[in-house]
């Protein structure tokens, strides 16, 4: 049965953390300006432990150990970019962690590294089987929380995307199927599952590593390697993909992906240009898939930021998202714009992003939801001819000869409108799309400057985002996985922001603090001064 855990234990005489100092370090330790007061503030005691119940439904047992300090223990975790060896070390020993997660006395334990693992498996395995991954709502329920309390609007909102390496070794096609086989084989002996003569082909073929057969092989022995290597995972498939083994998804989707089986039930291996870019790249994380994106080749995965940008006080990321990398940014805008709006307390009316995100569908969306889209730029390079429908009728500008060009409306046989002008060769026609995107660059070469620079700074949120990422190659593997990441990461960047933010605010009200007190003392000696030498003018301050 699911139970809640206190978000705060009574101090204890003998052990508290508060005993142990006095003086000068008992002040910095009490502050409400120190980063453990604060995150345990702003972070530990916000984390919504019923968002769990989930998990631990009938028959599922009862969590052991306090969700709240192991949730906690993993946005540190991201938060500083340490390995779990090293959060459980802090967490044990530093007492600064120790008040940060809530555990405020010397003897208060934490969770077990099982208990932590095994919690973090069945939120990754929840999330598989749902398609909801716990940790988004737990950003979301934080975010929403310090956004109201911080007064955030998100009337203005930004976004970014980025590409992250997955943590696989980059394999030939060859490579790819035999360590497939060879994870499927030794998944098979875990349930003993082959029969002794598979089993001996098999241990003599992976006897040699993949690689050093592609080193030491022509091309054309690869390819026959190849093809029996195919036969092979046919014979397989056949013969154990019954059985109950994990990897046998993995391992039928590489089969299929990688090979035909012709009429005559002879494998081949399947055409390089009928692979598609979302085929599995290594068995070890089939969710990875590649793209070539301006000549940076990667296997891994592609992230959006979307965060508030309103012009005066805190701005905090509002979600968010990871995908497979073959998704472009047309392909997180919507989603992006709509969750944001659930985490802040007002709706987007203005977006800024780059030239990457735009899209007819995406412009309709902000037409219909009554957005500006201020877009930095748009792809494609930019065409001779300067497009503007004005009264019904198309204003054609070549901007090469500063022509205004003559144009016909004409009706095509599929009832497509199109705009046509004669030119020295032939004809030319204009499609609505084309008159679109030209429009499009003309508002953006009309809005001022400072509305496109709002933009700038997600840049920086989407460095932060994967700041403790290596050539930007992630350490972990599955989808769910770096959505977690993605998430802690972000609750952590958005409390950095949130104690820089409240840091200002100390100094503006020591400020105004010092500045009342002077006024005050200002506006006694002025009134003493009228006392003994009532013939000067008096002078009267107002204290703020």
């Amino acid at each position: 049965m699911f139970r809640r855990s206190p978000k705060s234990t009574q101090l204890d005489m003998f052990t508290s953390s508060v005993n142990m100092f006095k003086g000068k370090t008992l002040k910095q330790f009490e502050s409400k300006e120190s980063w453990h007061n604060q995150f345990r503030k702003e972070v530990t005691n916000r984390i919504n432990e019923d968002l769990f119940k989930v998990l631990y439904a009938k028959g599922k047992g009862s969590p052991n150990a306090s969700i709240r300090i192991m949730v906690a223990m993993m946005i540190l975790k991201e938060g500083e970019g340490i390995s779990d060896e090293k959060i459980f070390e802090s967490a044990r020993f530093n007492i600064l962690t120790r008040s940060a997660l809530g555990l405020e006395n010397l003897d208060s334990e934490i969770p077990t590294e099982s208990t932590y693992y095994l919690f973090r498996k069945n939120v990754n395995e929840y999330a598989k089987e749902k398609g909801e991954n716990l940790f988004t709502s737990v950003f979301k329920d934080i975010t929403k929380e310090q956004s109201i309390k911080f007064n955030v609007s998100g009337k203005r909102i930004r976004m970014d995307s980025k590409l992250i390496g997955s943590n696989i070794a980059w394999l030939s096609r060859y490579e790819l199927v035999h360590e497939t086989i060879r994870v499927y084989y030794k998944e098979c002996l875990k349930g003993n599952y082959l029969d002794n003569q598979t089993k001996s082909q098999l241990s003599e073929i992976l006897k040699i590593k993949g690689n050093k057969i592609v080193y030491t092989s022509t091309s054309t022995e690869l390819k026959k390697k190849l093809k029996e290597l195919g036969s092979l995972m046919y014979s397989l498939k056949n013969n154990t993909l019954q059985n109950d083994i994990d990897f046998k998804d993995t391992f039928l989707r590489v089969f299929e992906e990688q090979f035909e089986v012709g009429d005559d039930k002879i494998v081949i291996a399947r055409d390089k240009q009928k692979i598609s870019a979302k085929s599995v790249q290594s068995p070890h994380d089939p969710d990875s898939t590649y793209r070539n994106k301006d000549g940076n080749k990667k296997k891994g995965y592609a992230v959006n930021l979307t965060e508030s940008c309103d012009d005066q006080g805190l701005n905090l990321i509002g979600d968010v998202d990871v995908k497979e990398i073959t998704s472009s940014d047309v392909d997180f805008f919507q989603d992006g714009v709509e969750r944001a709006s659930e985490t802040f307390k007002d709706k987007a009316k203005d977006v800024h992003a780059d030239g990457a995100y735009h899209s007819p569908d995406n412009q309709d969306y902000c037409k219909l939801e009554k957005i500006n889209l201020y877009l930095h730029a748009i792809q494609g390079a930019k065409g001779r001819y300067e497009l503007e429908i004005k009264d019904g009728t198309l204003s054609v500008l070549d901007t090469k000869t500063a022509q205004q060009l003559d144009c016909k409306k004409i009706v095509t046989k599929n009832n497509e409108i199109k705009w046509r002008i004669k030119t020295e060769k032939a004809y030319r026609y204009f499609t609505q799309k084309q008159i679109d995107t030209s429009e499009l660059r003309k508002k953006i070469a009309d809005t001022p400057l400072e509305i496109l620079q709002k933009r700038n700074n997600v840049e920086a949120s989407i460095f932060q985002l994967a700041y403790h990422f290596a050539n930007s190659k992630t350490k972990y593997r599955g989808l769910e996985k770096h959505q977690m990441w993605a998430n802690m990461r972000s609750l952590w960047v958005n409390f950095v922001r949130i104690m820089n933010y409240n840091a200002v605010l100390g100094l503006k009200g020591l400020f105004i603090s010092f500045f009342n007190h002077f006024l005050a003392f200002f506006s006694l000696f002025l009134a003493l001064e009228a006392i003994f030498f009532p013939k000067k003018k008096n002078i009267h301050l107002t204290i703020i």
